[in-house]
């Protein structure tokens, strides 16, 4: 036990190298950002639609379009998850491009963004129409002709037979609206709502309510809570077409991979790129969007996810733990990642795929992406051209991994120019990834989680 003790502390002794990997850049008080914490837009029009786990503040991205433009340009999100950057840069009057692999943060975003060309009174009235037909068929015994999605499975009933009962006819209305921007408005209202009237929440991972303590819902006022979704909704997009000042600029948003960018994008065509791609922290947006998908009519298969695992950024732990060893694909000079990743891999043998070697797997995987976007970004961009790269930093297995740091050696690999790395906000929760006992060890206490901003540049 004192030998694979002291093998492990040797293990992590990496080799000496010009910069500090324990050390994150001075922050905090100093940024000269915004903190791009997401917590802001759940209360401002159009953000509020949709709550996200990830993201960043609308007051982030206003301040990147002001300081970085002069004039109308084109803007993109890479992982444009349920649109922060599309709207705001859509208001300024910017050309906005948006892929997201997601169906479900997908419709979110496309729904927003053409929210302005729904009429006021067409919406209203379609409120009223619902209103109506919800109330007749609730009270007079009405059988819906929806039903449960085909292939949704869940540990235990995922609605009570009341909450269903509604859930079926709210579908059976949805089916009967002609226009394509209202059914996609009502759509959105339901899956925004989804999970609080379920025997299921998000903790933040979903699960069984019953397994955070929760009791399961029985009942629930699922007409005069998608009721009142609507009038929100109504009342932002009033606020939407009052605002937004170019009504011409286009709006594009691309449910593929960024990784498909060559077949939807000429090169040097970008000016700003403002976006977050997933954290090394394991958080399993399919899983977690499960329900979304299949109640939205995109998977009626276990295997209609396949594609989304396989197209991730990064990958997932669960995905590659169990292969005998995935490298880095490309070469990273005057930096320890290889080291650390080794280092990393070492670890717990004797838990097999729990142990170091699958979440080496994972990260080695995730820089290999972080090679691709980095290409990407210098494909997209105009000369001069900025990236703002809003990302955090991890800990597996009780090994910092500063990622940040290594994504902007990476891109400065490809070519970009690195013009500095900003640390708004120095510290940052993670229990999901830090404290699980499955996935690792306990982290020391001078590590943390921060989340940081890499400005790239276009040379």
């Amino acid at each position: 036990m004192i030998e694979a003790q002291h093998n492990q502390e040797k293990q992590l002794k990496l080799i000496e190298i010009e910069e500090d990997y324990d050390s994150p850049p001075p922050g905090n008080g100093s940024s000269a950002f915004c903190d791009p914490a997401f917590a802001g837009n759940k209360t401002l029009p159009l953000h509020r639609w949709v709550p996200w786990i990830a993201g960043f503040s609308s007051d982030f991205v206003r301040d990147a379009l002001t300081r970085y433009l002069d004039g109308k340009a084109t803007v993109l999100d890479p992982f444009a998850g349920v649109g922060t950057t599309l709207i705001e840069a859509f208001l300024f009057g910017h050309d906005v491009i948006g892929f997201e692999v997601n169906p479900y943060p997908a419709l979110a975003c496309r729904t927003k963004l053409y929210a302005y060309r729904i009429a006021a009174e067409e919406l209203r009235h379609e409120i009223l129409r619902f209103q109506a037909f919800y109330n007749e068929q609730f009270l007079s015994g009405y059988k819906p002709k929806s039903m449960l999605p085909k292939g949704f499975k869940t540990r235990s009933e995922f609605y009570s037979p009341q909450v269903l009962h509604k859930v079926l006819i709210l579908h059976d209305f949805i089916d009967t609206i002609e226009s394509p921007y209202l059914q996609d408005l009502f759509k959105l209202a339901f899956a925004s709502t989804m999970v609080r009237y379920s025997n299921y929440s998000y903790e933040p991972s979903l699960g069984r309510r019953v397994s955070s303590g929760k009791e399961e819902i029985r009942d629930f006022p699922v007409g005069q809570t998608i009721v009142s979704k609507l009038w929100e909704m109504a009342q932002d997009i009033a606020w939407f077409q009052a605002h937004v000042q170019n009504d011409q600029a286009s709006a594009q948003v691309i449910n593929d991979s960024f990784f498909e960018y060559q077949a939807y994008l000429s090169p040097e065509s970008v000016d700003l790129v403002v976006t977050s791609p997933p954290y090394l922290n394991n958080y399993h947006y399919n899983r977690n969007t499960r329900p979304q998908l299949y109640w939205l009519g995109y998977a009626k298969h276990p295997q209609d996810l396949k594609h989304l695992e396989e197209a991730n950024f990064g990958k997932f732990w669960q995905t590659v733990r169990d292969q005998e060893c995935l490298d880095l694909n490309f070469p990273l000079p005057r930096t320890d990642i290889a080291e650390r990743l080794q280092a990393l891999r070492q670890l717990h043998p004797e838990k097999h795929i729990y142990g170091g070697n699958g979440w080496a797997n994972y990260a080695a995987s995730y820089f290999n992406d972080c090679y691709r976007f980095a290409i990407g970004l210098n494909y997209v961009l105009k000369p001069g051209g900025v990236a703002l790269v809003v990302i955090g930093n991890s800990i597996l297995q009780g090994i910092l991994i500063p990622t940040d740091q290594y994504f902007a050696k990476i891109a400065e690999s490809v070519g970009l120019e690195l013009v500095r790395i900003d640390i708004p906000r120095t510290t940052r929760v993670g229990n999901s990834i830090i404290q699980s006992s499955v996935r690792v060890e306990k982290a020391h206490d001078s590590h943390q989680l921060y989340e940081a901003i890499v400005e790239l540049r276009k040379k």
